[in-house]
C-alpha cells in the first residue's frame, strides 16, 4: 500500500519534523520512504510543508500533485492544498487556526482542535505530534510506537525529556478521533 502525504502550515509549526518524524518511523517499519520538505526563505512564519510518501514497494518519483490525505496546519495551507486531496482522501487540519472550514464533499474531512490540546499539555509545540496522532488514527501508516522510537532516535538527547510530552500528544491525537467517531448514547 502507498499513502501520499502533504504537512503544510507556516514555519516554526513543526510541519517538517511530523513529515520527517513519519519518514523516520516508516524506515523503522521496513517501509520505503520518501521525504520531501519546501519552505520559503523566511522560514519561521512563512510557508512550510513536506511531501511524505510511504510504500511498500520502490517508490517511483518524490513529485506528486495530489495526495492521499493532507495534514493543514493553518487557513493559507488550507485554502492552498484542498483542491490537492484526491477524491475519497482525507483533510485534516487545526481547527483553532482555520476561519473557513474546507467545503469539499468528496473527502473525508477532520477537524482536529490541536492548538488547543498542545496548550492543555502545557507546550503549544506539541501541536504538531497532535495532528500527526490524530493522522495515525485516520490512516494507519505506521505505528505510535514507531514513531516514539523515531523520535527518540531523532531528537537531541538534550530534548529527550520532551519525550513523555510528545507521547502525549501523539496519544491526544489518537484520543479525539476515537472520541469523535464514538457516538454519545
Amino acid at each position: 500500500m502507498t499513502h501520499e502525504i502533504l504537512f503544510a502550515g507556516f514555519g516554526g509549526q513543526g510541519v517538517l519534523s511530523m513529515g520527517q518524524t513519519l519518514s523516520y518511523a516508516a524506515l523503522l517499519e521496513d517501509k520505503e520512504v520518501s521525504w520531501m520538505p519546501s519552505y520559503g526563505p523566511e522560514m519561521r512564519g512563512g510557508t512550510a510543508n513536506c511531501i511524505v510518501i510511504v510504500s511498500n514497494k520502490q517508490i517511483s518519483s518524490p513529485i506528486i500533485a495530489k495526495f492521499d490525505a493532507v495534514v493543514a496546519l493553518n487557513q493559507p495551507s488550507l485554502d492552498k492544498f484542498e483542491k490537492s486531496v484526491k477524491p475519497n482522501g482525507v483533510l485534516i487540519y487545526d481547527s483553532g487556526n482555520i476561519l473557513i472550514p474546507p467545503s469539499r464533499t468528496d473527502i473525508t474531512v477532520v477537524p482536529v482542535a490541536a492548538e488547543f490540546e498542545a496548550l492543555k499539555l502545557g507546550n503549544v509545540r506539541v501541536r504538531n505530534m497532535v495532528m500527526l496522532g490524530a493522522f495515525l488514527s485516520v490512516c494507519e501508516v505506521v505505528s505510535v510506537h514507531s514513531v516514539m522510537k523515531a523520535l527518540s532516535d531523532v531528537l537531541p538527547e538534550r530534548y529527550h525529556h520532551l519525550l513523555p510530552m510528545n507521547q502525549q500528544a501523539l496519544e491526544k491525537g489518537e484520543e479525539l478521533i476515537i472520541e469523535a467517531a464514538t457516538p454519545l448514547v
